[in-house]
């Protein structure tokens, strides 16, 4: 379908050769769930993805964070969805930070009153606000098989102690400046993932995704209430219609079913609020 190679394709994104050190980025319509990619897209998260990761990369331009962007300027065939990105060498880790316990940090809370190693206050539920965000990175699996959460101990084995440090610091600073103001627009940034790049010289780089209804749990601030699941602008909705009305049975090999069309038109919904709430703006269409 392009005249680009084609160097990679992931459970949402594909990458082509731009040129030697630039890599075009392309976000698809594509959802995953429960690390599955689901048979049915949702019509135009592709722009959300890419248009909110544009603006948040702006809105944190000034943390001295690098981030890879180099230019939105893309074939047409491409518009709205492609980025042209730095070639960098990725950091094999997922960099999550959580301000609120929800998730895999819930049952692991319930069994050991831990995420990730670190000890938490007892009496939390979910929703419940964390004294401090945490910092708890996992491992990056491949397609159909499932990251695993891990301590930071470990990360330091993986990576080494300095760029270890160096991402928790860098994920913590991200996730801080981008919660304040999430909140100033009504949402709730509950938790979130970040991936990061190193450049030749080793400068860490913000990369792929950042800060979107894929990446993050996004709440409503308003409906916020501790004790059982928060109304989400994010795919939570798809992971809950899977969970309890799909009839699937995700400890199982058999891949998710389609999903209904009234599934696919509230999850596009929720995107399209993250992005306008957020943004204060409407995502063209088309």
């Amino acid at each position: 379908m392009s005249e680009f190679e084609l160097i990679h394709s992931g459970k949402v994104r594909r990458l082509y050769r731009w040129s030697d050190t630039e890599i075009l980025l392309v976000a698809t319509d594509a959802i995953s769930a429960f690390d599955f990619v689901l048979d049915t897209p949702i019509p135009g998260k592709g722009k959300v993805l890419t248009g909110l990761s544009l603006w948040w990369f702006s809105q944190l331009a000034d943390l001295g964070i690098a981030n890879h962007v180099v230019s939105a300027d893309v074939p047409v065939e491409f518009a709205g969805r492609g980025v042209i990105v730095e070639k960098l060498q990725m950091v094999p880790v997922e960099a999550i930070v959580r301000g609120y316990l929800t998730g895999s940090g819930l049952a692991e809370y319930r069994k050991s009153q831990t995420v990730c190693g670190l000890g938490l206050p007892a009496g939390l539920v979910d929703g419940s606000k964390l004294p401090e965000p945490i910092f708890t990175p996992s491992t990056k699996a491949e397609i159909g098989q499932h990251d695993e959460n891990i301590s930071f101990e470990r990360l330091t084995d993986l990576i080494g102690t300095d760029l270890a440090d160096r991402v928790r610091e860098a994920a913590l600073a991200v996730y801080s400046r981008a919660e304040e103001l999430a909140r100033t627009r009504g949402i709730i940034l509950a938790d979130t993932k970040f991936e990061f790049g190193l450049r030749g010289d080793g400068t860490l780089v913000l990369a792929d995704e950042v800060l979107t209804p894929d990446s993050s749990r996004f709440w409503d601030a308003r409906l916020w209430a501790p004790g059982g699941p928060q109304p989400s602008f994010d795919k939570q909705y798809v992971r809950d219609w899977l969970s309890n009305e799909s009839g699937w049975d995700k400890a199982s090999d058999t891949p998710p079913p389609p999903l209904p069309a009234e599934v696919v038109e509230a999850t596009r919904t929720r995107y399209l609020e993250a992005y306008e709430r957020l943004t204060g703006n409407r995502l063209a269409e088309g």
